[in-house]
């Protein structure tokens, strides 16, 4: 069936380019010039979706916009709304996002970015119509419609994150995937990717927390030659290369509040400009971002812009701790078991009841990541092939000797100025069981300084 949109905007001249824009998109609309007429043609006619503006007099402050919006929810709950508003105003399309809108768009826009956000919306909301009635989805169901084999799990809290990503893969709504370090973050983003309509073309990922803040534009926009000194040849960007495709931007948390700005404006405009050029590029791209940091919290902090957060977080989903899924262990402890079992060619490798049993009522602060770190040192430091919970428990001793060996300082002329500062930063890490952002607290450095120190020392996460 065809979409209807009702177009609601005082202005001939708007409602008559956006109406023109829909038809010729293949979508049907009807139009209303002030919030009575609008909720008059809802009250007697089906939409789809609206279209709606912020002001209808010459009162600017938006507050008949959000009147507007909020009526239209009391009595439509599930009629998805995009919000349309100056971009010197996106504190007031926030609120609005707050009281319910689906998406908002800036003016002057784009017919391009209009029509990706009006398609991105209506697909979400045809995706939660397909959504399983089901309470317990199983995954024998997600396998008959959806490539899940890399996310590994059976838990219904698992399932259920598992069920939105695929559900909404199909459409290009950005979004932020949240959890601890080691939950599968990056996977997952992979999953909704392979599952998209953009699974042909490239998926690129980007750690923002290992980038210096003097290189963001030129690492993220790309550069020309000359741009600035050492810059002997034209370089593409990220955004360039996942042209097409995906981009999954990581520890989008990190990012530095003048970046922040400018990653906004990729967002709404999907535009930008290669740093040393003034002419603007187009970008196609599915934004899919992740942290392990508390974005809300940061916002109220005024550490990370709440219209940003807003754009990233179409779609929210929040990964369980391994602590939370302990049924999920024995899974994945046997899918580990025979990747590594490929790798080191012992192809027999299994495990007893009561290594399970022991490897279960393990906390596993470090997620799903320490689980295989612990498996793989076991399968190492064993040549038998069915793991018992002595090796299990010999693989974690080695982690605790590992930061006990740099517990106090070594002697005068044992060791380099460098070698104290990464065996310090190796035993912070190990503290804090690899949180990134409690380590650097703990050092008195910043993410970005820390990630630069693990590229000097070549530490592994």
């Amino acid at each position: 069936m065809t979409a209807t949109v009702l177009i609601i905007d005082d202005d001939q001249s708007v409602t008559a380019s956006l109406a023109l824009m829909l038809k010729q998109a293949g979508y049907k609309s009807k139009i209303a010039y002030n919030p009575k007429e609008a909720l008059e043609k809802l009250d007697k006619e089906s939409f789809q979706l609206v279209l709606q503006d912020m002001n209808f007099s010459r009162e600017t402050t938006g507050e008949e916009g959000l009147d507007l919006l909020k009526e239209i929810k009391n009595h439509y709950p599930s009629l998805p709304i995009i919000l349309i508003t100056a971009w010197g105003s996106i504190s007031l399309a926030v609120k609005g996002m707050k009281a319910g809108a689906a998406d908002f768009v800036t003016k002057p826009w784009t017919n391009q970015q209009l029509l990706l956000s009006v398609k991105t919306v209506l697909g979400l909301t045809e995706a939660d119509k397909e959504s399983p009635k089901i309470k317990n989805i199983t995954r024998e169901q997600l396998e008959a419609n959806y490539q899940i084999s890399s996310c590994i799990g059976n838990s219904l809290s698992f399932l259920s994150i598992l069920e939105i990503a695929t559900r909404v893969s199909s459409t290009d709504a950005s979004v932020l995937i949240t959890g601890e370090s080691g939950t599968g973050k990056e996977v997952l983003a992979e999953v909704i990717h392979q599952n998209s309509k953009r699974c042909g073309k490239p998926f690129i990922k980007v750690n923002l927390g290992a980038i210096p803040f003097s290189l963001f534009e030129s690492e993220i926009f790309g550069h020309v030659r000359g741009a600035f000194t050492g810059a002997t040849q034209d370089r593409k960007g990220r955004f360039e290369v996942a042209q097409g495709g995906t981009i999954f931007l990581d520890e989008i948390g990190d990012l530095e509040t003048s970046s922040q700005v400018k990653m906004l404006r990729v967002l709404q405009d999907r535009t930008y400009e290669v740093l040393g050029s003034s002419r603007s590029q187009t970008v196609d791209v599915r934004i899919i971002t992740a942290t392990n940091r508390s974005l809300s919290d940061m916002v109220a902090k005024g550490e990370f812009r709440e219209d940003l957060l807003y754009r990233l977080n179409l779609i929210s989903l929040h990964l369980p701790s391994l602590r939370e899924r302990i049924d999920d262990i024995p899974i994945l402890v046997k899918h580990f078991l025979k990747t590594l079992g490929n790798v080191y060619n012992r192809s027999d490798l299994s495990i007893s009841n009561d290594a399970l049993k022991w490897l279960q009522s393990f906390t596993w602060p470090g997620n799903i990541r320490q689980l295989r770190h612990v498996i793989e040192r076991a399968v190492l430091i064993t040549s038998q092939n069915i793991l018992q919970k002595d090796d299990f428990a010999l693989s974690l001793s080695f982690e605790q000797n590992e930061i006990e060996s740099i517990n106090s300082l070594p002697n005068v002329g044992s060791m380099t100025l460098d070698e104290i500062e990464k065996a310090m930063i190796l035993k912070c890490l190990k503290h804090h069981v690899g949180n990134i952002s409690k380590t650097a607290e703990s050092l008195g450095l910043t993410r970005t300084s820390l990630y630069r120190r693990f590229e000097k020392y070549g530490i592994k996460l």
